[in-house]
Parts: C-alpha cells; structure tokens; sequence
C-alpha cells in the first residue's frame, strides 16, 4: 500500500498537528464544494434537501461512533460511572451551541431576510449565511480535535484510524455544505468569486476548533470523557434544531430523508471500516 495510505507519516507528529491537518482537509472540502459556483448558479431545491439530509446523516452517526460509545468506554476504564460523563457532555454540548445560537446573527439556507436569528444586526444577507454554516461547523472541528486528542493521550479505544475516519466523514459532508452557501450567493447577484469566497470562509472554523479541542483533551485528559460526549451533544443539537428542518422546509421530506440514511451509512461505514 502507498506510504501516504499507511498513516505512518501522521504517528510521527503530535495530536495538535494532526488535528491541524485533519481540519484543514475537511476545510478544504468545503472550499472545494464552494468551487462548484463557478460551474453553476443554481441549485435544485430537492438537491440541496438531500445533501442537507446527508450531512445530518454524518453528523448523527460521528456523534454515536466516534464520539458518544468512546466516551462511555472511556469513562468505564477511568473507574467513573459510564454514563455520567456521556450524559453531561451530551446535555453541555447542547447548551453550548443554544447559547451560541441566541447570540450569533446568522441566516439559515433560502430563508428570508426578516427570519434572521441571534442578536438582531443590520448586517448583510451574505454574511448571515456564511454565519449559520459556521456554526453548524463549529462542533464537526471540536470533534475531529477531540479525536485526535484522545489518540495523543493514549486512550487505549481510541486509534488513529478513527480519527481519520472522523476527519474523512465530516470532510466529505463538508463538500455540499459549502456549495450550500456559494450557490444561493450567486442566485443572489453576488459574484461568482466573491460567492466562493464567503462559501470556503465558513468552513475556516474548523482548524481553529480543531487545534482547541486537541489541545484541551492533551492538557486536560481527565475530561476526555466529557469533551468526547460535548463535541456530541453540539453536533446532535445542530442536526435537530437547523439541518433537519431546513431539509423539510420546501417539502422534500423523503429525498432529505434519503440522504440522511445514506449519510448514516457512510459515516458508519468509515467508523467500522477503519477504526
């Protein structure tokens, strides 16, 4: 198998600069997804529900996989009661991103300017939007640090090849998010430069979050367990309150639901595969 495959390469640096590695590819995806508006200027309603509903689909099984069952199995081996950590982590990860929600403006998908949500700005429409992809990406970046993080830390259940599965899933639902943001730019008048731009910056998140969460767990490794369970909860919270009903809005339930269903199964494909 070629070197680059092996991952050898990836076991000679520490957890931070993998992390910083691992999100600067999913980033990449993103920016790659926002590269299609230079082909297209729309995209079909039911297209987007789908890849809406596949990107939940990820999220929803990364929170599982490899992120929830660590955490318990991790707990159980640190002599802690196994669910505590999973169910705090879980229920903070979610009061964190509520907070985040009230507070940050942000503008979900075809939604109408006045639907606005956060603190109320007169900011513009094009920004709002790169806003509500960012903070979908804010617990995608956690989670892929924390990964990588609890790998460092030398957690005996958790392995490199997870990590990269993780980072492999949350880059590859990355690409429809942020042709999810590129496109209506354009469809707006926004240049078609200018649309790939705001596209990619959504996902710039990611490296920052990543690079915290893996630093946190490496200092802290006594809140794995809960930082595991945290980037979660964010991800779960995110899927309820925005991805999934955004994908039903027009009507398109089944196709979101299709996509979510086969966004479940690669995550879980790639977790079991190579982890």
């Amino acid at each position: 198998m070629p070197y680059i495959f092996r991952m050898e390469w990836m076991t000679s640096l520490g957890a931070v600069p993998q992390a910083l590695i691992a999100t600067g590819f999913t980033w990449g995806l993103t920016a790659l997804g926002a590269a299609m508006v230079f082909f297209f200027k729309t995209i079909d309603r039911r297209v987007l529900d789908g890849m809406l509903g596949f990107a939940g689909g990820v999220m929803i099984a990364a929170s599982f996989w490899s992120l929830l069952a660590p955490s318990i199995e991790l707990a159980e081996s640190m002599g802690m009661l196994p669910w505590v950590p999973a169910v705090v982590g879980f229920l903070a990860g979610g009061v964190f991103l509520r907070g985040v929600d009230l507070v940050l403006p942000h503008l979900h998908i075809e939604y109408e300017r006045s639907e606005a949500e956060g603190i109320k700005t007169n900011w513009k429409r094009s920004i709002l939007l790169v806003l509500a992809i960012t903070l979908h990406n804010i617990p995608e970046g956690l989670a892929v640090g924390v990964g990588f993080g609890a790998v460092a830390a030398g957690i005996p259940s958790a392995g490199l090849a997870g990590a990269v599965a993780l980072a492999l899933g949350i880059g590859i639902q990355n690409f429809p998010e942020g042709a999810a943001v590129s496109i209506p730019l354009r469809r707006d008048g926004m240049g078609r430069f200018k649309a790939f731009w705001y596209g990619q910056m959504s996902g710039l998140v990611e490296p920052v979050a990543g690079v915290i969460g893996a630093a946190t767990v490496i200092v802290m490794r006594p809140v794995l367990p809960y930082a595991l369970a945290f980037a979660a909860g964010a991800m779960i919270f995110v899927v309820a309150e925005e991805v999934i009903p955004e994908s039903r809005r027009e009507g398109n339930e089944h196709i979101a639901t299709l996509g979510l269903m086969i966004g479940f199964a690669v995550m879980m494909m790639l977790d079991v595969a190579l982890g």
